[in-house]
C-alpha cells in the first residue's frame, strides 16, 4: 500500500509539498478551507483550524503515515496565531488521537521569527528562543506543546518564504517604490520549492530526523543588496537609499548545518537563483 500524508493547511507551501510526495508515490490528502482550489492529485478536505475538527477523522485516511502541519494565520496578531498554531494543533492532534489515527510522523512548520538575536550574529538550532513579537512567541509556544506531546515531532522552522505568487519586493522595485535601507540589517529566505522539498526529504529520506531544523538557504543577505539586484534584473536604474522601518529581530544569519547534513540539496542556494526563476516564469502559483 501507498504511504499516506495528511497536510493540514495545504495552502501554497502544503499544495507544492503534496504534489511532491505525490510524484514520489504517497497517497495525500489535504486539508484547507476550500479543498475545490486543490490539484486533483490531491484528496481535498474542507475543514477549518480555528473551528470544530470533529468531522476531520471521518475523511482522512484510517491510517496516517505522516501529518505535515503548514498552516496560514487570517492575519499578523497574536489573536490569529493563536488560534491556528497553538489552538488548533491542539485541536488537530486530539481529533487524530480520539478517532485511532494517531500519526506515524509529525512535521510542523514554525518560523525563524522565534529567534530574537538582532547583532547579526549566528543563530541554529541550539540558539535559545527570544521572540520579539506577540506572534513569534505564539510560535514559540505551539513549538513546545507540538514536542510536549511529540516527542518524535520535527518543527521545520522557514525563513521568508519567496517564489511564484510571493513576488511583493520584485513588484516593489518594478514599480519604483522600492528603498535601499540606510541601516544594514541582514535577511534570510528561502524558495518556496526548496521548502517543499525540505519537508519532503524529513519526511521520506532520514530515519530519525532532530526534532528542530532551519529552513533557510546558504546566504544571509543585506536587504539593500536583493533590492538593488533585483533593479540589476530589472534592467531599472539602482534604487535609492532611504529610511525604512526595521523589525527587531530580524538582523541575524540563521544557518542551516543541520538540514545540509541530512544530504538535503537545494534547487535554489541563494536568492540569486530563486529570484532568477521568479522573474523567468518558472514554477506554478498554488491558490
Amino acid at each position: 500500500m501507498r504511504p499516506t500524508a495528511l497536510i493540514v493547511g495545504c495552502g501554497d507551501l502544503g499544495t507544492e509539498t503534496g504534489l511532491r510526495l505525490v510524484a514520489a508515490g504517497w497517497s495525500v490528502t489535504g486539508v484547507r478551507r476550500s479543498p475545490h482550489r486543490l490539484p486533483e492529485s490531491i484528496v481535498g478536505v474542507s475543514a477549518d483550524l480555528t473551528g470544530s475538527l470533529n468531522e476531520l477523522p471521518s475523511a482522512s485516511p484510517q491510517h496516517v503515515d505522516a501529518l505535515v502541519f503548514t498552516p496560514t494565520a487570517g492575519e499578523r496578531s497574536a489573536e490569529a496565531y493563536r488560534a491556528v498554531y497553538l489552538d488548533g494543533l491542539i485541536r488537530l492532534l486530539d481529533a487524530l488521537d480520539d478517532s485511532g489515527r494517531t500519526p506515524g510522523r509529525v512535521l510542523a512548520v514554525s518560523s525563524t521569527a522565534v529567534y530574537g538575536t538582532d547583532d547579526g550574529g549566528d543563530v541554529d538550532e541550539t540558539t535559545p528562543t527570544s521572540p520579539t513579537s506577540a506572534t513569534g512567541q505564539v510560535l514559540v509556544q505551539a513549538e513546545v506543546a507540538l514536542h510536549a506531546r511529540r516527542r518524535d515531532a520535527t518543527t521545520l522552522r522557514l525563513a521568508g518564504l519567496y517564489g511564484p505568487g510571493r513576488t511583493s519586493l520584485i513588484e516593489q522595485v518594478r514599480r519604483g517604490e522600492a528603498l535601499v535601507p540606510e541601516e544594514r540589517a541582514l535577511t534570510n529566505r528561502i524558495h518556496r520549492d526548496d521548502a517543499a522539498a525540505a519537508i519532503v526529504h524529513l519526511l521520506t529520506q532520514v530515519a530519525e530526523p532532530a526534532p528542530i531544523y532551519l529552513g533557510v538557504d546558504h546566504a544571509p543577505v543585506d536587504r539593500g543588496e536583493v533590492i538593488r539586484f533585483l533593479a540589476s534584473e530589472l534592467g531599472m536604474p539602482e534604487p535609492p537609499t532611504g529610511p525604512t522601518p526595521r523589525r527587531r529581530g530580524s538582523n541575524k544569519r540563521c544557518r542551516n548545518d543541520r538540514l545540509v547534513a541530512t544530504g538535503f540539496e537545494f534547487t535554489y542556494p541563494t536568492y540569486r537563483e530563486g529570484y532568477r526563476a521568479v522573474l523567468a516564469g518558472e514554477g506554478v502559483r498554488h491558490p
